[in-house]
């Protein structure tokens, strides 16, 4: 998920998919620690989009517009 994509979306949506996001990466690290996982660059990928997702949020709280 671009960053350009995550900065249409409202707060609410934003929080919305954040608690998505980490819901997500934690049945990964789960999967990944029963040996069901066979791409485990999943794992990456998701913690960058959270990142992504909370960066934006502080942003957006600090009236920094982009």
């Amino acid at each position: 998920m671009k960053a350009a994509e995550i900065r249409n979306y409202s707060d609410e949506e934003l929080k919305k998919l954040l608690e998505e996001k980490k819901r997500q990466l934690m049945e990964l690290r789960f999967q990944h620690a029963m040996g069901q996982l066979r791409n485990t660059s999943l794992i990456e990928e998701t913690k960058r989009d959270i990142a992504r997702i909370k960066t934006i949020l502080r942003e957006r709280e600090l009236g920094i517009r982009r």
